[in-house]
This record gives structure tokens, C-alpha cells and sequence, in this order.
């Protein structure tokens, strides 16, 4: 899948999808700075629905991160 213009703004961003059980966790590394945010859903959710909601999240917690 190419890059959202999210994804392209923010650098470069590693996902880590991992199954357990009946749900799926994925995980959104910002490699500049290394900071990390994951989610937890269901197992038939979208792949591609999973990598906006952290990519989101991802978003939020620089935004943070910038304003300490």
C-alpha cells in the first residue's frame, strides 16, 4: 500500500501487525524519534482501517510529545 499523505508528512513510520487469538494488535513506530502507540481490535478488521486508527494515534502523541 503507498504511503498516506499522513504517513509521508510525519517521516518515516514502521507498522507492526501481530495476531493473537481472536484479535489483532498493530503497532505504529515513528522512526525519528522512536516513540510508539498500538491498538487492539478484532481479528477481521481492516488492515487498512488498523494502520489510519494508530497512525492517528501516532499523530496525537507527537503532538504531545512537541509540547513538553
Amino acid at each position: 500500500m503507498p504511503p498516506s499523505s499522513d504517513e509521508t508528512s510525519l517521516g518515516e513510520v514502521y507498522f507492526e501487525f501481530t495476531a493473537i487469538g481472536h484479535s489483532a494488535k498493530v503497532v505504529a513506530i515513528h522512526a525519528a524519534t522512536g516513540l510508539e502507540v498500538s491498538a487492539v481490535a478484532p481479528a477481521g478488521a481492516a488492515r487498512a482501517d488498523l494502520q489510519r486508527l494508530v497512525l492517528q494515534k501516532l499523530k496525537a502523541r507527537l503532538i504531545a510529545h512537541q509540547n513538553r
